[in-house]
C-alpha cells in the first residue's frame, strides 16, 4: 500500500469540517516568471518557518493539527530551510539556530532502532499513533526526513562550534539508524513498520514502483547498518508494478503501476537523489519521471471523464485533500481534484508546462487558491470545491522542485554525500554526480 492510500485512515481524526476555518484572503501582486517563482517558494517556505511548531521547530502535519508534527514532511521543511537561506528569506545565522532546535529535538524524540515514528507530538517528542498498530518506527517517513538532514549536513560546512554541532549530532545519528533492522531477521525485502507493542504486525513489505526508492537508497548507504544489495534487487525491484515498460499517448514508461500512478511518485525520492542521469539495470530514471509527469498531463488534456478545469494550463493528479476525504489521485483514479504540488513539483521535467500550470493557478483561480502559505492543497471546479488547509508533505516539494529547476541546490547537496556515492554504487547505480 502506498504512503497516500495509508493516509486515508488518519484523515477521520485529523481533518475538520470545512466551515470549521475561513480562507485567508492575501493579495496577489502581477509579477514575472521568475518573481513569481520566488514569491510561490517564499509563501511555501512560511508554512515550514512561520507555522513551524515553537518547541520543536518541526512542521505540524496540517493546519488543522499545529501540536502533530510529521517525520516525513519535516524532512521536506528542513530542505526547505535551505532555500529558505540560498533565497535569502532568512539569515544563514536564523536557518542555522532554527535547524539545531530540530536536531535537538529529534535527538531527544521517540525512535525505535534508530528510526522516527511517522508523527511525534511537536511539545514532548513522544510517539503519536498513525493507526493502531502504526505507533512505532516509520521507515519511510524517516527516509524523507534523512534526505533532508544530510542535505542540511552537507550545506553547512563552517568551522563555527554550532555548525560543527550540527553536523556531528546529525552523523552521529545517521550512523546510529538501523536500516538492516527493518529486513525483519533478515529477509530480501525493508519493512516500513515496526512496533515495540506489536512488533511486524502492519507485515508491510516494501516494494516498488512508487516514493519509496530514497529508502533503498539510504539503508544502502547507511555506515554501520546497511543493507546488502540483494535486499534492493529480491525486495524492492520485485513487483507487479515495477518494470512494466508500457506507453501511454505515445510516451514510454519505464516502470510503474498504469498510467504511471499519483504524481508524488516522481517527487519525494527525488527531492535530494538526483534523477539527472540516474539509471540502474531498471530504468533511467530521469526518463521515468519525465515521462511520468508528461503522461499524467496529457491524461489532464484529454480529460476522458469531462472535468471541468482540466487543460493544458490546468493539470497535476496526485494524493491531496479532496472534496469527499483524502485521495491518491491519478489517471486510473481521478476524481476531478487539481492539486497543485503536482505540477509545481514538475518543475525540473516539465519547466514550460510547469509554469503554465503555476500561472493558471495564480492568476485564474488564485482568488480561491491563494493564502498566506502560496496554494491551498487541491480544489476541484466541478463541485465548484476549494481547499482551505496546507498539508507538510505536498507544501515541502514546492519549495525544493522549484529550487532544484532554478539551481540545482538540494541535488547538489544530497549527492555530495560520500555515504550515499557509496550506496549508489553497491546498488548498481550510474549517475555524473557519483
Amino acid at each position: 500500500m502506498i504512503r497516500s492510500l495509508i493516509c486515508v485512515i488518519c484523515c477521520t481524526i485529523l481533518m475538520l469540517p470545512a466551515t470549521a476555518q475561513k480562507k485567508k484572503r492575501i493579495p496577489r501582486p502581477q509579477l514575472g516568471d521568475s518573481a513569481l517563482l520566488t514569491l510561490v517558494q517564499q509563501r511555501t517556505f512560511d508554512y515550514f518557518w512561520k507555522f513551524a511548531h515553537p518547541v520543536s521547530g518541526l512542521a505540524p502535519e496540517r493546519t488543522t493539527t499545529p501540536e502533530v508534527v510529521t517525520v516525513g514532511g519535516s524532512g521536506f521543511g528542513v530542505m526547505a530551510i535551505l532555500v529558505g537561506i540560498e533565497r535569502k528569506f532568512i539569515t544563514r545565522e536564523q536557518g542555522l539556530e532554527r535547524l539545531l532546535k530540530i536536531v535537538n529535538f529529534m535527538y531527544k524524540a521517540d525512535h525505535y532502532h534508530g528510526v522516527w515514528p511517522h508523527w511525534l507530538d511537536g511539545a514532548t517528542g513522544k510517539t503519536v499513533p498513525f493507526s493502531r498498530r502504526d505507533d512505532g518506527g516509520d521507515l519511510v517517513e524517516s527516509a524523507f526526513m534523512w534526505q533532508g538532514l544530510l542535505c542540511v549536513r552537507q550545506y553547512f560546512t563552517g568551522n563555527t562550534p554550532k555548525e560543527q554541532e550540527l553536523r556531528n549530532k546529525i552523523t552521529w545519528m545517521w550512523g546510529e539508524t538501523e536500516w538492516n533492522w527493518y529486513t525483519q531477521g533478515g529477509q530480501d525485502v525493508l519493512y516500513w513498520h515496526w512496533s515495540p507493542n506489536s512488533g511486524w504486525a502492519m507485515n508491510h513489505q516494501i516494494r516498488g514502483w512508487n516514493e519509496c526508492l530514497i529508502a533503498y537508497v539510504l539503508a544502502a548507504s547507511s555506515p554501520n547498518y546497511p543493507i546488502s544489495p540483494k535486499v534492493y534487487h529480491n525486495g524492492w525491484a520485485v513487483s507487479t508494478f515495477f518494470s512494466t515498460n508500457r506507453e501511454y499517448y505515445g510516451i514510454k514508461l519505464p516502470l510503474g503501476f498504469p498510467y504511471g500512478g499519483p504524481l508524488f511518485f516522481a517527487h519525494y525520492s527525488f527531492l535530494g537523489l538526483d534523477p539527472r542521469g540516474l539509471k540502474d539495470q531498471y530504468a533511467d530514471y530521469w526518463e521515468q519521471n519525465k515521462n511520468h509527469t508528461l503522461i499524467n498531463r496529457q491524461y489532464c488534456i484529454e480529460n476522458p471523464k469531462k472535468f471541468k478545469g482540466y487543460s493544458a494550463d490546468c493539470w497535476g493528479l496526485t494524493a491531496s485533500d479532496n472534496h469527499e476525504f483524502y485521495n491518491a489521485h491519478s489517471p486510473t483514479n481521478d476524481l476531478g481534484v487539481i492539486t497543485p504540488t503536482a505540477a509545481l513539483s514538475s518543475f525540473p521535467y516539465t519547466p514550460e508546462y510547469s509554469m503554465q500550470a503555476l500561472k493558471y493557478f495564480y492568476n485564474n483561480v488564485g482568488d480561491r487558491l491563494w493564502g498566506e502559505y502560496g496554494f491551498y492543497d487541491a480544489f476541484n471546479e466541478t463541485v465548484n470545491w476549494f481547499d482551505y488547509q496546507y498539508l507538510a508533505i505536498d507544501q515541502g516539494p514546492i519549495v525544493v522542485m522549484i529550487e532544484n529547476y532554478r539551481s540545482g541546490l538540494l541535488w547538489r547537496l544530497f549527492m555530495s554525500c560520500p555515504e550515499i556515492k557509496t550506496g549508489l554504487q553497491r546498488l548498481g547505480f550510474s549517475s555524473p554526480a557519483i
